[in-house]
């Protein structure tokens, strides 16, 4: 999950049910700020300003499911990809295409309104990110039991952010690196189908038309003939190499499984996203997604809510920022 409004890649904690206000896994409970706020209902406030954002916006899905990931695949899911600063996170190279700050930050100063010094930031990327793949689903990806007590980080720094997987990492490595994470095999290729929604910039494919394996003029012979020439249209070799192509060939704007029915008719944009259909390590998997052997929609939201449970600060570890962008004593400099 890299480059523009696509995303991708994660150590997950164990579960360890306890009996608090809620089904909970270590300390994120479902429902942790119930009567934090007076009345306010803090998933519901939010989702309605998710809401009416979305109406305006049907890419925010995809923005924030890149958001996501590549905020919780560095240092775990603490809102380090928010803070401003010469050499946070976000001035990185693989994160400077991400977006959806300015929407964040409007959530947490209407949270910060009506709830002050309660809600994380990154309790609300993960609820944002949730909502915006509710309604990019038409509501089949259920957003009903999203865990929270997240606390934000105070650490954030451009060298952490290279770790981030690139859009050509053999998928064995990719494999590999989601599996130190705690990840599965099939939690890799699910995380990878929030390629379902997005687009990505003609650099990040360029050398799968003109320069395959090293070897100039050639292309990837995987690619669907047809599709190829759309490609080379889109991506002429001279030409601009931020256009922009959708990552779902089949349904762009909308977040289910068809992106595995595209990369199983050759019609993949990304190297990872097209290997993953003929690697034998995770090809049955994804035909078992295309042929509905796997229902994507439970399975995502299990995969989703794995990647929300990364290395998360609870407790008394981390702060509640007032503002995400910087940690309460001051910007991180």
């Amino acid at each position: 999950m890299r480059r523009n409004n696509s995303s991708m890649a994660l150590l997950a904690l164990g579960l360890i049910v306890m009996t608090l206000a809620g089904q909970c896994y270590g300390q994120l409970v479902v429902g942790f700020y119930n009567g934090q706020c007076g009345d306010i209902k803090v998933e519901e406030f939010i989702r309605g300003k998710v809401q009416s954002a979305f109406l305006s916006d049907k890419t925010l899905a995809a923005a924030m499911l890149r958001m996501l990931f590549h905020d919780c695949f560095v240092r775990g899911c603490d809102a380090s990809l928010l803070l401003d600063g010469e050499n946070t996170e976000k001035t990185a190279g693989p994160n400077r295409s991400v977006r959806g700050y300015e929407l964040i930050d409007d959530i947490k100063r209407d949270v910060e309104n009506v709830c002050p010094n309660k809600v994380s930031c990154a309790d609300i990327i993960v609820i944002v990110t949730r909502a915006t793949v509710e309604l990019a689903s038409s509501g089949a990806i259920a957003y009903n039991k999203v865990e929270t007590g997240r606390r934000d980080g105070e650490t954030s720094l451009a060298s952490d952010a290279m770790s981030l997987p690139p859009p050509n990492v053999p998928v064995s490595q990719a494999i590999t690196t989601f599996g130190a994470k705690g990840f599965t095999p099939e939690d890799f290729v699910l995380l990878l189908g929030a390629h379902t929604v997005g687009k990505a910039q003609c650099v990040n494919f360029q050398d799968r038309m003109y320069n395959f394996n090293g070897k100039a003029g050639r292309s990837d012979p995987r690619i669907d003939s047809t599709f190829l020439n759309v490609l080379k249209n889109t991506c002429p070799e001279n030409g601009m190499k931020t256009n922009l192509v959708d990552l779902d060939q089949i349904s762009p704007n909308e977040v289910d499984k068809k992106f595995y029915d595209s990369i199983i008719k050759n019609l993949g944009v990304l190297q990872i996203d097209q290997d993953i259909a003929y690697d034998r390590a995770t090809r049955r998997i994804v035909e078992d997604l295309a042929a509905n052997k796997i229902d994507f929609n439970v399975k995502f939201a299990l995969a989703l809510d794995k990647l929300a449970r990364l290395n998360v600060l609870t407790g008394l570890h981390g702060q509640i920022r007032t503002t995400c962008r910087m940690v309460n004593k001051g910007i991180i400099g």
